[in-house]
């Protein structure tokens, strides 16, 4: 059984998050909304805090840093049902940081999503070297969108080194980041099984960025194409084993998105929680009483629309809770992610929208953050995978069915 009493460490941990949020994040929200591709030079004081905190063994303020949870003893974790590590303290972290500002989030120096693929399935030696990176994560193709087996990116090994071949785009933090995590094919005639990601190094030869992208939100937030040509980079860059296992398929590198979609999902409800208690206000000013103890149906149509966004959203975030918590106590939890990822990202985009149309004129207007949040959100429901694809992928986990089976 789940317990959902988080520890100490990680309510300070979060407190400390919501902080960065209300008193960095905030402040600059709307300043780098206007202001895309401008680097919002705040977050480098922030960097050096997270270092610190990283180095004094603080739990992480950023948000997409997961990691691997080793230090509890498996049979207390069936008695007590409460293990809670790296996983779970990226994710809280990532919900209040996002409270504040979802864009600022994705910018935090050395907190990338590339990161939390470096801790999913690097090995020992790799986690020392990686560790400190700010890694971006490069998945999607011009070709291709959801489906992450279409990879056509390659990866040829050339003696020492493993050279890339390829365009990539939509990378979050790509030209920002230190080092990319990139899918490429070793060997495209054995089809997904081959797919492998490598960690390139932002100078790396070969790599460039080729253009940044403007987008509908998360302004703060730089989006960029890449090319890789040529671009040769160590041997020992790829992660976890370079053989190429037909029986285990895409397994090994899809694992990645255990951990990071859960955080995606934290990340929506952030951005909805944001929203709601906004929108609360903004009720509450206008004589609209939001009761707990009266039915719904017999109350104000917005305060009836109120509760079940709120409904919503306690959903998405115990979703996205187990996830994490599974995800630290060693238990597969493929279906758990894409549960969390579907509905936190349906709920936010929900939530944002209603919100705005709820508001009226000060809700479309710039004299909240509300229509910003509204044009934030819908990036949480489409990235990661989108809701079509999570949806598939609980429909194979809860049927028993192959993706051959089940397309």
């Amino acid at each position: 059984m789940i317990n959902l009493e988080l520890p100490k460490k990680l309510r300070a941990s979060a407190n400390q998050a919501h902080q960065v949020g209300r008193e960095i994040f905030r402040p600059i929200s709307r300043k780098y909304d206007l202001a895309e591709h401008e680097y919002p030079v705040e977050l480098d004081a922030m960097a050096a805090m997270v270092e610190g905190l990283a180095d004094s063994g603080t739990q992480k303020i950023g948000g997409a840093a997961g990691g691997r949870s080793d230090d509890s003893d498996p049979h207390a974790t069936e008695l007590l049902g409460n293990s809670n590590g790296g996983n779970m303290s990226a994710l809280l972290n990532a919900l209040e940081t996002s409270w504040g500002d979802v864009g600022l989030m994705l910018s935090i120096p050395y907190q990338g999503l590339g990161n939390a693929a470096i801790a999913a399935v690097a090995t020992d030696e790799q986690l020392r070297r990686f560790g400190k990176v700010w890694a971006a994560m490069a998945i999607t193709e011009p070709s291709f969108g959801s489906d992450s087996a279409a990879v056509s990116t390659t990866a040829v090994l050339d003696g020492d080194e493993w050279v890339l071949n390829g365009t990539k785009i939509f990378v979050t933090a790509g030209s920002r980041a230190t080092h990319i995590v990139v899918w490429a094919s070793v060997d495209k005639s054995l089809g997904r099984a081959a797919i492998k990601s490598f960690v390139v190094p932002r100078d790396a030869p070969g790599l460039t960025v080729s253009r940044l992208e403007h987008k509908l939100g998360i302004k703060a937030s730089d989006t960029a194409e890449l090319r890789l040509e040529d671009c040769r980079i160590p041997k020992d860059n790829i992660l976890g084993s370079p053989e190429v296992n037909v029986e285990k398929g895409f397994a090994g590198v899809m694992q990645t998105f255990d951990n990071t979609r859960p955080l995606v999902a934290a990340m929506a409800v952030g951005v909805a929680r944001a929203a709601l208690e906004e929108l609360r206000t903004i009720l509450t000013e206008a004589g609209v009483e939001i009761s707990y103890d009266i039915p719904a149906a017999n109350q104000h149509a917005a305060a009836a629309e109120f509760l079940r966004m709120e409904a919503d959203y306690e959903a998405a975030y115990l979703l996205s809770l187990r996830a994490a918590w599974m995800a630290d106590n060693k238990k597969p939890n493929s279906l758990e992610a894409s549960m969390s990822k579907a509905k936190a990202g349906r709920t936010v985009t929900d939530v944002t929208l209603k919100a705005v149309e709820l508001a009226g004129p000060v809700g479309y207007s710039q004299r909240t953050l509300l229509e910003k949040w509204s044009r934030d959100a819908k990036i949480l429901d489409i990235f990661e995978g989108t809701q079509q694809i999570q949806q598939l992928i609980v429909a194979r986990r809860v049927l028993g069915k192959s993706s051959a089976e089940l397309k």
